[in-house]
């Protein structure tokens, strides 16, 4: 995987605290793809930057269809401070979040999300929906998104070319 820094953010103060994370949730979703899931990978940090959480895709190995990187990750994360506020809180994904999970980030009050690759199919997040600005949502949550965008997007296309190519 080629891990670039894009021009534009290299001057951005938070970048490399961004690109930090998000390398860390690029090798969850590795470690997923490697076992049969589709390779997203999540962590969520507390307020002094610290790594509180983390999650990767885990649907087929727990057989449950909740069993997505950042509700994994939401759980541990609401586990360790106790409370399911996580409004101090930012999360890293590498691919826009689902409806399911846009739903579980804004009921948990999570204070930032930085996602990697949009997603045209289910993005609930900005891309098909906006789910955080939307007027059900109970929640104003703090977005960034393209972080090491060609890279999450790289990891998702070759994990499904290579299951495509399957005989």
């Amino acid at each position: 995987m080629n891990l670039k820094i894009p021009p534009a953010f290299i001057d951005h103060p938070d970048y490399l605290e961004h690109y930090r994370w998000m390398s860390r949730a690029i090798a969850l979703a590795a470690s997923a793809g490697a076992a049969g899931e589709v390779p997203v990978g999540a962590v969520i940090v507390n307020a002094a930057g610290e790594l509180i959480a983390e999650g990767e895709n885990r649907r087929e190995r727990d057989h449950d269809p909740t069993a997505h990187a950042e509700i994994l990750a939401l759980r541990t994360a609401g586990q360790h401070l106790q409370t399911w506020h996580l409004e101090t809180c930012t999360l890293y994904v590498t691919l826009e979040p689902c409806p399911m999970c846009a739903g579980a980030i804004i009921q948990a009050r999570l204070g930032q999300l930085i996602y990697g690759a949009h997603d045209p199919k289910t993005g609930a997040i900005r891309t098909v929906a906006n789910l955080p600005d939307s007027a059900c949502s109970n929640h104003r949550l703090s977005v960034i998104s393209g972080i090491l965008e060609g890279t999450c997007r790289q990891q998702l296309q070759e994990w499904f070319a290579e299951r495509r190519s399957r005989p």
